[in-house]
């Protein structure tokens, strides 16, 4: 499988700047892959974990949002925030879910409630995403 060059992004640093495979990133809109020779794409990022995978290598990154675009053989994603999973404080995710499933209860019916219940549901997704990592 043809490889291509991914960077990732924050805005403290430059995390990732590699040859890979394939890239499975949390879309706004869904969970999506990115192999070589992909259309031209701009997409929106939700909370979840990047994969990126150049043979038996595998990379793992937990993300709060962003931007990835991919043109010319190169994928750029721009994160809000990104931490390698190896470097993640999952303590913190943990009382950070804790915290926002106890402020449900104050948020009136309404958009800004279920936007409140999505990031709770990325980020329990994100917890979930770990917790198979550390079995492994």
């Amino acid at each position: 499988m043809p490889n291509f060059q991914m960077s990732l992004v924050s805005p403290a640093k430059l995390l990732f700047a590699e040859a890979v495979a394939q890239v499975d990133l949390p879309g706004a809109e869904g969970d999506f892959g990115v192999l070589s020779g992909h259309a031209p794409m701009v997409a929106l990022l939700r909370p979840g974990i990047i994969t990126a995978i150049a043979g038996d290598f595998r990379e793992r990154f937990v993300v709060f949002g962003g931007l990835a675009e991919f043109s010319d053989e190169s994928l750029t994603v721009l994160a809000e925030d990104a931490t390698p999973v190896e470097e993640f404080d999952v303590g913190l995710l943990e009382a950070l879910i804790d915290e926002m499933q106890e402020g449900l209860a104050g948020i009136p019916v309404g958009a800004e409630l279920d936007e409140a219940i999505a990031r709770l549901d990325h980020y329990k997704s994100i917890q979930a995403g770990l917790t198979v990592t550390t079995a492994l």
